[in-house]
């Protein structure tokens, strides 16, 4: 099942922090430099803390993610130009 992560990070090299931003792109919205949105489910969250456990330096560097639980998610405030995660309906045969 996807989760709502907000994802941050403060990567001191250039090139570390573009290779870690590519890789944060590939799964969810940029939404400021260094803080991404991302739904993803467990297997990709588990990718993504993968790579970048390979990109960054834990001695400078810091990743911080953040589950938003449905509740948390639902009642996210956005103004101006941004916008929500849109929500993926499932269907479920028994």
């Amino acid at each position: 099942m996807a989760m709502t992560w907000i994802v941050a990070y403060d990567v001191r090299e250039d090139p570390r922090r573009a290779r870690l931003s590519a890789v944060l792109q590939t799964y969810g919205d940029r939404i400021q430099k260094s803080v991404f949105l991302l739904t993803v489910d467990i297997a990709d969250l588990t990718a993504i803390i993968d790579q970048a456990k390979a990109i960054i330096d834990p001695m400078t560097d810091s990743l911080y993610a953040a589950l938003q639980c449905a509740d948390c998610a639902a009642s996210m405030i956005t103004l101006g130009q941004t916008r929500t995660a849109d929500n993926e309906l499932c269907w479920l045969a028994l």
